[in-house]
C-alpha cells in the first residue's frame, strides 16, 4: 500500500498549479482590476474585485466578478484533472483564489435573493474545503 493512497475511496485532492505573479502583485498592493486585466485567468484577482465591490455596497457587481472568478477556477480545476467533485484544499495556496471566488459568489447570491445558488455554492465550498468554509465564513 502506498503512503499516498486515498483510504476513504474518494477522489484525490485537486491542487491547482501555482501562478505566483498575480498573487504577488496583489500582495504588493496592485489594483485587482489591473491584475485581472493582465491575468484574466486568475480567480484570485476576480475574487479580490468581488470583495472590493461587496465592501463598497455594489452587490450585483460583486456577483459578476465572483461568477467570473468561479468559472475561471472551474476551468483550471478541470485542466488539473478534477472530475466535478472531491477536495480542493484551502491549505494549497493556489486553490485559494477559486475558493474565495466561490465564497464571494455564495455571499452575493444570497444578497440578491438567489437562495438556490447560495445554497449550492455554500455546499460546494464546504464539500471542497471545510477549512475554507470556516476561514471565509
Amino acid at each position: 500500500m502506498s503512503i499516498h493512497e486515498n483510504l476513504l475511496g474518494g477522489p484525490a485532492p485537486t491542487h491547482l498549479p501555482d501562478d505566483p505573479e498575480p498573487r504577488e502583485l496583489l500582495a504588493n498592493g496592485a489594483d485587482p482590476a489591473d491584475v485581472a486585466a493582465k491575468y484574466p485567468t486568475s480567480s484570485l484577482a476576480w475574487a479580490r474585485l468581488a470583495d472590493e465591490a461587496y465592501e463598497g455596497g455594489r452587490v450585483v457587481e460583486s456577483y459578476a466578478y465572483a461568477r467570473t472568478g468561479y468559472h475561471r477556477g472551474l476551468d483550471a480545476l478541470r485542466r488539473s484533472g478534477w472530475k466535478g467533485h472531491g477536495p480542493v484544499p484551502w491549505e494549497h495556496e493556489p486553490n485559494r483564489g477559486f475558493l474565495r471566488a466561490l465564497h464571494a459568489l455564495a455571499r452575493a447570491a444570497q444578497d440578491i435573493g438567489e437562495q438556490a445558488e447560495y445554497e449550492r455554492c455554500s455546499e460546494f465550498l464546504r464539500d471542497s474545503s471545510p477549512l475554507a468554509a470556516e476561514t471565509l465564513g
